[in-house]
């Protein structure tokens, strides 16, 4: 089998003290030679997408493997364990102990792609304009605790909370807090078009919608990574199949997203010696999202009986081909806190007679008729068919009438569900950050970035911001079960699944066991080219 597996870290807790800085640097043999990788991803340029690749407007993982690996942060997440270090930053600490008060230096000599000099007052800047612009597809809400931002000096920049957030240094380390040359991008306007002028390893060369990005190495890069290519190449595909066969002939070197489920098994069976396949266990989340200003789905014994029929089982073996494993909780397993709420509740076959006793007591006529709504490309060609087993398995007892919806604009879906054209949908969820705040506050925090009809104050106001005065998180485990148990009962989102990482190379091509960090973002720079081992 020409496979390899790795493990996943468990999280640890944060720590309070300082992050040391580390060295850089930088080297590559493969003779300028692009590394092609394959996606299906799409990026286009449209009414409510004009800024594809302004880090004020993107929160998907497309647009963030283009942001991690051309703008720069002054934290990452690490190779392996989860504590953020040192990016652009030579070294960050707490400076009080309540946990609301977060100092940065400034490694010496740093330079945007163009020459401009980086300071703190460009930090400052892009988390400023961050909160300014909000755009309500883009991360902002990431930095919402963030009251103000200070520089005692050039080097120097002070965060200081609205109030305790022991993982303010992991939000750090995400695309939201990307620095941005404060001469180039506007304050309060988005950067509009497919420019990107960072400070990351790579510069984008170029960008020719449908068909492909040129990221060259950036000459004037200094921070924590060391560099292992001189160029890649990322080639847009309309299908899995196309990206598979290109993969086969050696027109592209690596492919990851997406990959189908009978693609993954073919070449975990290690049938082609030249193609190598990496394989670790991932925190990606897929899950339905009810909309609870829906006259229908607003009703508790509606989406209960639905909880009631659905079988994860079935859709992990049937559909994914067990590629994923069956997920009872919006946490995760091999996250802190994590716990079974849904199976706890609701166990693990479906209980059809559980289901038409919910709903007859709460005097509901069958069959109750329900749209499901999915994006047909986003997260793969499987979410289809995905779709139409949850169809069968919720019309299998005559309880429902189910119509399905695709869309293939993701933009417009985007748009559609934040402003409640939909009754159940579809989402997936790669985390921002291996901690289990972040499977819980984006959604059912202050500024939820799904913007839920339904709110929950004991979440909202106890629970989020009681765990993050928390820097020991084993001690906010009790907290977060609490969290999970409440969305068991009132079920404003079902999860359905837990994805995990697969990425397909070449067999000359090396790093793969690294080029997926724990947020599932490619780091391009971990790829290089050595020699082929059939």
């Amino acid at each position: 089998m020409n496979r390899k597996l790795l493990a996943l870290p468990a999280v640890m807790g944060l720590a309070a003290l300082p992050l040391a800085g580390c060295g850089s640097g930088s080297g590559s043999g493969d003779g300028g030679r692009a590394i092609v990788v394959g996606t299906t991803d799409t990026f286009q340029m449209s009414k409510e997408n004009p800024a594809p690749f302004d880090p004020a407007t993107g929160y998907d993982i497309g647009s963030w493997n283009i942001f991690n690996n051309t703008y720069q942060t002054l934290l990452r997440l690490p190779r392996s364990g989860t504590d953020p270090e040192p990016e652009a930053a030579k070294e960050c600490h707490f400076t009080d102990s309540q946990g609301e008060q977060y100092r940065c230096t400034l490694r010496s000599g740093l330079m945007f792609s163009n020459g401009d000099k980086i300071t703190s007052a460009d930090v400052k800047f892009s988390v400023d304009r961050q909160l300014k612009i909000n755009d309500p597809n883009g991360p902002a809400s990431l930095l919402s605790n963030v009251d103000k931002v200070e520089t005692p000096d050039s080097s120097t920049v002070v965060f200081h909370l609205s109030g305790p957030d022991s993982t303010f240094p992991f939000k750090l380390a995400t695309p939201a807090a990307d620095i941005v040359d404060s001469r180039v991008y506007g304050a309060t306007a988005v950067h509009t078009g497919y420019s990107v002028l960072g400070s990351g390893p790579y510069t984008l060369a170029s960008f020719d919608a449908g068909k492909s990005a040129i990221f060259t190495r950036n000459p004037k890069y200094k921070g924590s990574v060391t560099i292992n290519n001189s160029k890649i190449e990322l080639r847009f595909f309309t299908s899995s199949a196309a990206m598979m066969k290109a993969l086969k002939s050696g027109s592209i070197d690596v492919m990851s997203r997406t990959m189908a489920p009978a693609q993954i098994n073919e070449l975990a069976d290690g049938a082609d010696p030249s193609i190598k396949l990496t394989e670790a266990p991932g925190t990606e989340i897929r899950y339905l999202v009810f909309n609870t200003a829906d006259p229908t789905v607003k009703k508790l014994a509606v989406r209960t009986a639905i909880a009631e029929l659905v079988n994860r089982q079935s859709l992990t073996h049937d559909v994914y081909q067990r590629t994923t494993t069956p997920l009872y909780s919006l946490v995760p397993q091999g996250i802190t806190g994590h716990t079974n709420a849904f199976f706890n509740k609701y166990g693990d076959e479906p209980n059809l007679a559980r289901a038409r006793s919910v709903l007859a007591q709460a005097g509901i006529s069958t069959p109750v008729p329900l749209t499901l709504s999915y994006t047909t490309n986003h997260y793969g060609e499987a979410t289809a068919p995905e779709f139409t087993l949850l169809k069968e398995q919720l019309e299998s007892g005559g309880l429902f009438r189910v119509s399905l919806q695709g869309v293939s604009d993701w933009s417009g879906y985007k748009a559609a569900y934040r402003a409640h054209k939909y009754q159940v949908f579809g989402m997936g969820w790669f985390p921002d950050f291996p901690d289990p705040d972040n499977y819980i506050a984006p959604f059912f925090g202050a500024d939820d970035f799904l913007n839920l009809a339904y709110v929950n104050k004991e979440l909202r106001d106890q629970i989020i911001p009681g765990t993050r005065q928390k820097t020991e998180r084993s001690g906010a485990v009790g907290d977060f079960e609490r969290a999970q148990q409440i969305i068991a009962q009132q079920i404003p989102v079902l999860p359905l699944w837990q994805g995990k990482q697969y990425i397909a190379a070449r067999s000359d091509i090396t790093g793969t066991e690294w080029a997926l960090n724990a947020s599932s973002t490619t780091q391009f720079w971990e790829l290089g080219r050595g020699v082929p081992t059939n």
